[in-house]
């Protein structure tokens, strides 16, 4: 949840004290430092490449008419 959305380490102990589990923020804080690397590295092994070149269709927008 912390890496998904803006939430405060106290935000995510709040949220699970309310779901019956009792962490403390600070253990919380510890756990993303170990965890985040970790699990980075095993989501970038999973994607894809991404090509050298790339297209985007023609648009544009219309300003007071013009």
């Amino acid at each position: 949840m912390k890496c998904r959305f803006s939430l405060s380490y106290r935000d995510l102990e709040e949220m699970m004290r309310m779901r019956g589990a009792r962490v403390d923020h600070s253990t919380l804080q510890r756990w993303v430092i170990k965890f985040v690397p970790l699990i980075d590295e095993a989501v970038s092994k999973r994607k894809r490449p991404v090509g050298g070149s790339w297209r985007m269709d023609e648009t544009y927008v219309k300003l007071n008419g013009k």
